[in-house]
């Protein structure tokens, strides 16, 4: 019975966040908070500790985080208010014409999804979307499904989202290898949903109605910043971060020149998420500046806003870090891996497969990605039973991708993958897609539900292919 306890206390954490989210509708901050205590009490330790280091480990995934939410958080706000999202819609359109705007407002999700959550992308682009099937009469499902297979897949998988930039945080890796990866798995999905989301329009024939507010008309040219101003939000941070992940590639090979080498101290000051975010973040800023002429009260104002709703999402995720903390002092790993027999305990594949499986269970479940994806991350890192005092150095990082046989990446973009997985009527982006789509909760089904889980299984394949192909260890 004791080597199945900590088992046992797995079963009873999970049930208490679902329990908790989906049965009594507590907030999801609430729910892993008491989780992690309830963990925290049944897991070994001094008495006089279980509570008090779920604060020390929430106050851990704060520090590695909170920065980078919070500033993305003003990041999206500024580039709504200032007409930079308009524009880079606008330019996908212009080069993709009419003809091609289901690439082009896919493309748009894409982008506008890396620093934007997804839910503000939905607004921004559903009124484009009418006004196209307006002109053209045919392809209104086709249009939504394009932003939303463009934005879902980014929002699962590149940070500065919540989702992907806990994960690395909780596996401890660079977060700048989570961007270039997640970019990678992300697009060949994307590319494939868009793909087979033409069959899903003609097949269900989905009528276009009337939603009201949201048949708004996108900003003209005239009105929003340059191509070049519009994406420096976006662009400047994945230079800064690529800038230190790439550096640190390379030296982590054999014989780098000594160029790398001195420039690596200053990589690792600019490629800091945290300088990185606050950098795009004040030129988000001064674009609302420029473009709208807002004085001093006004941007108060509007980052006062932002910061507000990027603070619910700290203390979720953190929340979140605490419980996968709590689930590790709770050791789960040993429990977990004796599940399996022989060479299959170790296996990279096995890693994989369990958290995209535990990720996909846990989003059908209790309905929030970022909740599948920051619970999942924390469970699947408790498994390495790396020792404390190893976490977060390169001892620690190189037990993990011995066990693994590939970089822990692939295990995020796996969690990721699984988070896409069975989204129904639990889950807020069904709820904003078929609200702002003018669509029946069975047409979402059909529709929403269905892309998604292509957009997961494709993005799971594409993992399986890379961390077989390219494992960079």
């Amino acid at each position: 019975m004791e080597q199945y306890y900590p088992l046992i206390t797995l079963a009873v954490g999970v049930a208490t966040v679902i329990g908790m989210i989906m049965v009594l509708r507590i907030n999801a901050f609430i729910a892993l908070i008491t989780a992690a205590i309830v963990v925290s009490l049944m897991a070994p330790g001094e008495m006089a500790e279980k509570i008090s280091r779920v604060a020390a480990a929430f106050g851990t995934t704060a520090g590695k985080i909170g920065i980078v939410i919070a500033l993305a958080a003003v990041i999206g706000e500024c580039m709504m208010a200032s007409g930079a999202a308009d524009r880079i819609v606008q330019f996908f359109v212009q080069i993709l014409g009419e003809k091609r705007a289901a690439w082009a407002l896919m493309l748009s999700g894409f982008v506008l999804s890396i620093p934007v959550f997804f839910d503000t992308v939905f607004y921004l682009l559903v009124p484009l979307a009418r006004s196209l099937y307006k002109r053209t009469g045919k392809n209104y499902l086709l249009y939504l499904l394009a932003i939303a297979g463009g934005g879902a897949i980014t929002h699962t998988l590149v940070p500065p989202t919540p989702g992907p930039l806990t994960m690395a945080a909780e596996l401890h890796f660079d977060v700048g290898m989570m961007i270039l990866v997640g970019a990678l798995v992300g697009m060949p999905a994307a590319i494939v949903g868009l793909l087979i989301s033409p069959i899903m329009d003609r097949k269900l024939q989905v009528p276009f109605r009337e939603v009201g507010p949201t048949d708004e008309s996108p900003l003209e040219e005239t009105q929003v910043p340059s191509l070049g101003l519009s994406l420096l939000p976006v662009i400047l941070p994945v230079i800064m971060i690529s800038a230190n992940t790439v550096v640190g590639t390379i030296l982590k090979g054999a014989d780098p020149a000594p160029f790398w080498s001195a420039v690596a101290p200053y990589t690792a000051v600019i490629g800091n998420a945290n300088l990185a975010m606050l950098a795009s973040a004040a030129v988000a800023m001064l674009l609302v500046v420029k473009v709208r002429g807002s004085n001093k009260q006004e941007m108060s104002r509007m980052v006062e806003t932002s910061l507000m709703s990027g603070g619910v999402i700290i203390l979720i995720t953190s929340g979140g870090g605490a419980f996968g903390a709590m689930l590790q002092a709770a050791n789960i790993g040993d429990a977990v891996k004796s599940l399996f027999s022989g060479e299959a305990a170790n296996s990279g594949m096995m890693y994989l497969v369990l958290s995209y499986v535990i990720a996909s269970l846990m989003k059908f479940a209790q309905g929030s990605g970022t909740v599948a994806m920051v619970t999942t991350s924390g469970m699947i890192y408790a498994m390495f039973n790396v020792p404390k005092d190893l976490i977060d150095t390169t001892e620690g990082y190189d037990l993990i991708v011995q066990t693994l046989g590939f970089h822990p990446v692939y295990l995020a973009t796996a969690i990721g993958a699984g988070s896409l997985m069975g989204s129904w009527m639990n889950d807020s982006g069904f709820w904003i897609f078929t609200k702002m789509g003018g669509l029946t909760e069975a047409e979402s089904l059909k529709s929403w539900t269905v892309l998604l889980a292509i957009l997961s299984v494709v993005s799971m394949a594409v993992t399986v292919i890379l961390a077989i192909a390219v494992p960079m260890v």
